[in-house]
């Protein structure tokens, strides 16, 4: 599997929704576990005041990103495969 970003603009109103569609997610990658694996994602304040996201997948392809992005209800604007990793620091702990 590669590694992979996808911006998700502005898909939620809230955080109620995000989480919503979060536990989908994560029930549609089981059935998809030996093509798409979430690792993490920024939820990110939109300019419409909504709320976005930048997520790290593993993935087979970017279609099956798609693929799993259509059967959980969420967009996937923008995928770009991880060319590599620079870490400055690790991130942040919040309380």
């Amino acid at each position: 599997m590669d590694l992979y970003t996808i911006r998700r603009r502005s898909n939620w109103t809230d955080a109620a929704e995000l989480e919503a569609t979060a536990a989908k997610s994560s029930a549609e990658g089981e059935k998809m576990s030996d093509e798409v694996r979430w690792i993490r994602s920024y939820v990110v304040e939109e300019p419409d005041g909504k709320l976005g996201t930048v997520c790290l997948y593993e993935a087979v392809t970017p279609e099956a990103i798609r693929r799993h992005a259509g059967n959980t209800g969420m967009s996937a604007d923008e995928i770009f495969k991880v060319a590599d990793t620079v870490i400055v620091r690790e991130d942040p702990v919040t309380a």
